[in-house]
């Protein structure tokens, strides 16, 4: 399984994507997450659903300093096999 998420809100300069680096590897994912120019934060995930569901719920929440107004998601199946869970530069 896959989900592909955009979190919305004061989610950058907040440490968001090292925060949801360290959640994901906690719990066995592998994927990516990166800063969008419209101040948003995505994020491609991968593993079982149990976990999945975890990552969203506690982007729903982020880290201390962030403020996050929503998170839209999409599942569907794994399309590609990632080796980690890394953070996406420009």
């Amino acid at each position: 399984m896959q989900v592909h998420a955009v979190i919305l809100g004061r989610v950058q300069g907040v440490c968001y994507r090292a925060w949801t680096q360290e959640i994901a590897r906690s719990l066995g994912l592998k994927g990516w997450v990166r800063n969008l120019p419209d101040g948003s934060v995505e994020l491609l995930a991968q593993g079982a659903a149990e976990p999945l569901r975890e990552l969203l719920r506690l982007c729903r929440q982020g880290p201390p300093a962030a403020c996050v107004e929503a998170v839209e998601e999409a599942w569907s199946e794994a399309d590609s096999d990632f080796a980690d869970f890394s953070i996406q530069r420009p």
